[in-house]
């Protein structure tokens, strides 16, 4: 099969369609012939070489697919079927296999493109707020990145469940399409505080920079309320209060997806079906495919999400 490929270790962007070989199956899983692939910026740092897949799995880029079942091995799942894949890597290529617990069903009234970007954003964002942090109708919900593709579908499904959210982005043009998708509270970190501007405002906050947001967090956290960090993209390390967080019974929670075994994402998966299909089935949450590129262009995908310009997901079309 083809498959995107480093060709130089010390290039991040020297990614080229080679012929590799097709994945064997293991028993319960599925090959399955990719139709889209969903572009995360994990993908970025695995490509320089500093976020290497789980032992034992593939080594090809790519956390989320959508495609047709070729051969379904020992699960007794239909040659044909449609999903959506979950991946712990194997995504940037024209088959994958997929252990039977990560497939999904592809929501109504989405084509295979659209699923190939929802998957991964799905099941991080419900596995942090509804399983991890516990969202509830009523609580205030901050995410950082709101622009992105984990913040797209975030703040559709907290405003789907009856939340107020407030988002950071670096731009105007980037609060404008958060406010589009349902954001009541706008702020540009480039120009606001946002621990001033939501000071013991937040029941919930999603992060993905990590360390030198801790203190500001801390501070943006309403009594009871939960920080859920799930990337580090401004370094790992800060400083935290607890003299600030223990009166207010603040709770801190640093998860990731990608590690986790195949048992537990397995769990994930049929939660976001339960939890969030129904969502996107009824429109509440649309899928946010703003670009999509050849799989042979991956390197053009990849600096088109580097670049910071983007909204929304960014998807590989095989």
């Amino acid at each position: 099969m083809k498959a995107i490929t480093l060709t130089d270790q010390d290039n991040p962007r020297s990614l080229a369609l080679t012929e590799v070989e097709t994945p064997q199956l293991q028993d319960g899983e599925v090959l399955v012939k990719v139709t889209a692939a969903g572009v995360n910026r994990a993908d970025l740092v695995q490509a320089e070489g500093n976020y290497p897949p789980p032992k034992g799995e593939s080594e090809i880029i790519g956390l989320e697919c959508a495609g047709v079942i070729a051969d379904p091995g020992t699960t007794g799942r239909k040659k044909g079927e449609e999903v959506g894949c979950l991946l712990a890597g194997g995504g940037y290529a024209e088959y994958v296999a997929v252990p039977e617990g990560q497939l999904t069903p592809v929501p109504k009234g989405l084509t295979l493109v659209e699923t190939a970007g929802v998957v991964e954003a799905a099941c991080t964002v419900w596995s942090n707020l509804g399983m991890v942090a516990g969202i509830q109708e009523g609580d205030n919900v901050l995410i950082h990145g709101g622009a992105g593709g984990i913040g797209s579908f975030a703040i559709q499904l907290c405003k789907a469940l009856g939340c107020t959210v407030a988002v950071t982005a670096s731009s105007q043009e980037k609060l404008d399409y958060c406010k589009e998708l349902g954001a009541d509270v706008l702020i540009n970190y480039k120009e606001q505080d946002f621990a001033e501007e939501l000071k013991s405002w937040a029941d919930i906050i999603l992060d993905v920079v990590g360390g030198p947001y801790l203190e500001q967090n801390i501070k943006a956290l309403n009594t009871d309320g939960r920080l859920v960090v799930i990337a580090v993209q401004g370094g790992p390390k800060g400083t935290l209060s607890l003299g600030r967080m223990m009166p207010r019974r603040l709770s801190v929670h640093a998860t990731t997806l990608r590690a986790r075994p195949r048992p537990m994402k397995a769990d994930i998966v049929e939660s976001t079906v339960k939890h969030v299909w129904p969502l996107i089935e009824s429109g509440q949450i649309k899928p946010n495919v703003t670009s999509m590129f050849p799989l042979a262009d991956a390197a053009k995908a990849h600096d088109h999400l580097d670049s910071g310009d983007n909204t929304g997901k960014i998807v590989l079309t095989v």
